[in-house]
């Protein structure tokens, strides 16, 4: 297989391209950042695309990021998303991003050849290969819907249930209005709460789904 790596771990970008050679498939490339991921996905157009949910600048979400916007602009693109630890909220939005071809390992899996290479023929063919740490919390999270909130978005629920409005969030957290807006939208969704409900009741029903985890 052609593949294209994104990891900011020159390492661990050294030591994925030496396990893949090992096993037959061929580097294309091998990228630090988001947004050079991006490019060379678009570009190579490679079976496999695998890439670190943590990347620079903030490394919080950088990578899943990256893997959506290439699904985006390509819809049949293959992806294996590594993750030190199980995010389950990354791996919801990924699994939201397209039909199958789809992967979500921890990076400890990674030292497994077997597994590891198993779960790359899986994205290739068109499948979903998920951790089975992965598949334990999101079943959970179907039991408590703020699990599947990113971290930005729990900082935006939490805000208003102070009842800060979406500007005054927007101060506090030091972004735009139009991101709040976005987040809030994306924690209604989450909520399972629909536009019809009106937006007054939507932020009252998020606000409550908050203060029932909390408590």
């Amino acid at each position: 297989m052609r593949i294209v790596v994104a990891d900011d771990s020159f390492l661990l970008r050294e030591g994925l391209q030496l396990l893949l050679a090992e096993a037959g498939h061929e580097v294309v490339a091998s990228v630090a950042d988001g947004p050079s991921f991006v490019a060379a996905a678009l570009e190579h157009r490679p079976d496999v695309g695998i890439v670190d949910v943590r990347m620079p600048p903030t490394h919080t979400d950088e990578g899943l990021r990256a893997a959506v916007e290439v699904r985006r602009s390509w819809p049949d693109a293959r992806l294996l998303v590594l993750s030190q630890y199980v995010e389950v909220a990354y791996a919801t939005d990924l699994l939201a991003a397209g039909e199958g071809g789809v992967g979500y390992l921890l990076k400890d899996r990674v030292a497994d050849l077997d597994d590891f290479t198993a779960a790359l023929d899986t994205v290739a063919r068109g499948g979903t290969a998920l951790d089975p740490q992965v598949v334990r919390r999101l079943m959970g999270a179907r039991r408590d819907p703020l699990a599947a909130l990113t971290p930005r978005e729990h900082e935006v629920l939490a805000l208003m249930a102070e009842g800060r409005s979406n500007s005054a969030i927007a101060e506090a957290m030091v972004v735009t209005l139009g991101a709040v807006e976005k987040h809030t939208q994306r924690i209604f969704a989450k909520l399972g709460l629909a536009p019809d409900d009106g937006a007054a009741h939507r932020r009252v029903a998020a606000v409550v789904s908050y203060l029932r985890s909390a408590g």
